[in-house]
């Protein structure tokens, strides 16, 4: 198995990805999009953002699918019998054991490496994207500059659109990548920010590659660690790292969801 590296952020990025929120004004509908992305442009430049990740922007478009998906997410105001039936959990659970029975060894390296147990990365996996079946068929870039655009919450997704912008600059996306409605990437749909900051070559390539299970896998081991995963120490709802599941999804069905069938998949 190659060496597990983890990709390190220049102060630059690190301080782009701390920019409050950009003057370029925010809009409600299709209308201003255009203009929204002439005045976003300047400010990503001065963020760091480079002429691949600028032509990534001028070719984003007004991304409707992601702003109806935004407004009707219906599945996290279940309650945590009905979540778990609607997402597939017992299917989850299954596929996981068999999936950490045939690559023991990568996951043991992992859990050494990040103090995180399989049972967790593969209830992301599983979760998120069904273990790779479905990573999205919505732009990246669009959908991401859209909701960064939208006023609903443009401060909390204006620095995703600087990191899918810096994605694209370094050559881990194109402006054409492929995602979840929210920008979200990858096996298991990093926010293009998070992707940016806790991306890991697992493979050893040389690139980090969200589409790549390798290099999910890692950066999501990553990610939990730098969030303050404690090795050892229990993940059920009450236990420390319950808090740092938190941090991979907001919504408390989801968080609980997770740490169930973690549980059955290292049971």
């Amino acid at each position: 198995m190659q060496p597990i590296k983890t990709t390190l952020l220049s102060v630059g990025l690190l301080a782009a990805l701390s920019l409050p929120a950009l003057a370029a004004q925010c809009g409600n509908d299709a209308g201003g999009f255009n203009t929204w992305k002439a005045a976003f442009a300047s400010e990503a430049q001065r963020a760091g953002v480079k002429q691949r990740g600028l032509d990534a922007l001028a070719k984003a478009s007004y991304a409707t699918d992601t702003i109806r998906a935004d407004r009707n997410q219906k599945s996290f105001k279940y309650s945590l019998d009905k979540f778990m039936q609607v997402r597939g959990s017992a299917t989850i659970v299954a596929q996981g054991k068999k999936r950490k029975a045939r690559n023991a060894g990568f996951y043991d390296a992992l859990e050494r490496q990040y103090g995180v147990p399989a049972g967790v990365l593969l209830a992301i996996h599983g979760m998120e994207t069904g273990f790779g079946g479905f990573m999205g068929n919505s732009s990246v870039v669009s959908a991401i500059t859209t909701l960064a655009y939208d006023c609903r919450r443009s401060a909390f997704f204006v620095p995703h659109a600087i990191g899918a912008l810096m994605l694209v600059d370094r050559g881990s996306i194109s402006g054409n990548t492929k995602g979840a409605k929210h920008g979200e990437l990858g096996h298991t749909q990093f926010l293009p920010g998070n992707a940016l900051r806790y991306g890991v070559d697992g493979n050893g390539d040389g690139k980090v590659d969200f589409y790549n299970q390798t290099d999910a896998m890692a950066s999501t081991a990553n990610f939990l660690r730098q969030k303050g995963w404690r090795p050892g120490a229990g993940y059920q709802e009450g236990q420390p790292n319950f808090n740092v599941i938190k941090q991979w999804n907001a919504a408390g069905v989801y968080q609980k969801a997770i740490a169930i069938m973690a549980a059955q998949i290292d049971g």
